[in-house]
């Protein structure tokens, strides 16, 4: 197959893929499609399935290209990747657990959650008031007359810590936090993601997502370390 046509399978089930998104998983080494004698792509029906797996994996499970590399490094050895037990939920609503709960808003193409104020107190199980706290404090944001999927999960973690005494007044050394780590994607991530070249804007993305699992990881591991010397002393 071309590579029009490859697109034209994945379009379906992946509205945002693109020509040059195809392009840059091939630079990443994440496909080798053959080339014909006059340079052309040429895809096989094992490719797409390839594309089809990374594509999957980016969109449900948020997972970086490295990690996504290493498991298909296992599956070309005949090796079963360990998955994860959740299924195939979308990103944004993977609760603290890592099931998926159900949520009452519209999904949109591509796994998007879009809730009203209404669906959203009723989804994650908060009232009126605290969702108003949640606004002020600037841990939930609307998107227009809507809130998204991570609007759902931030809630929901909020509802998780107050049964432990945090309150969201408590939460905003977090958010600080989370936006001066922003601030360190932004400065590496911009400068790509003004290029006028799509394979830069498809790098930038998978670059901020790469650098975002890194800090995530990271700053787990400063918790749990600085509670465990806190503890030993």
């Amino acid at each position: 197959m071309s590579i029009g046509e490859v697109l034209a399978k994945l379009r379906p089930e992946f509205p945002d893929v693109t020509i040059s998104k195809i392009r840059f998983l091939e630079s990443e080494g994440l496909i080798q499609p053959r080339r014909s004698p006059s340079g052309y792509r040429k895809f096989s029906h094992a490719d797409v399935e390839r594309l089809r797996y990374v594509l999957t994996q980016q969109r449900d499970h948020y997972l970086p290209l490295r990690v996504i590399k290493e498991q298909l490094d296992l599956i070309d050895k005949g090796i079963e990747p360990r998955r994860s037990a959740s299924g195939r939920p979308p990103r944004a609503l993977v609760a603290v657990d890592g099931t998926a709960p159900e949520a009452a808003g519209d999904v949109l193409e591509g796994g998007e959650v879009r809730l009203t104020r209404a669906q959203l107190l009723e989804s994650a199980g908060i009232t009126e008031e605290q969702l108003t706290q949640l606004e002020d404090y600037g841990l939930v944001t609307a998107r227009g007359s809507h809130f998204d999927g991570e609007a759902l999960t931030i809630a929901r973690v909020v509802v998780q810590l107050g049964k432990y005494g945090l309150e969201p007044r408590h939460l905003r050394l977090v958010r600080t936090a989370a936006e001066r780590e922003l601030g360190l994607v932004e400065q590496i991530v911009l400068p790509l993601s003004r290029q006028r070249n799509p394979e830069a804007r498809a790098r930038a993305e998978e670059t901020a997502r790469e650098i975002t699992a890194l800090m995530v990881k990271l700053h787990a591991a400063l918790v749990k370390a600085g509670l465990r010397d806190g503890l030993i002393r």
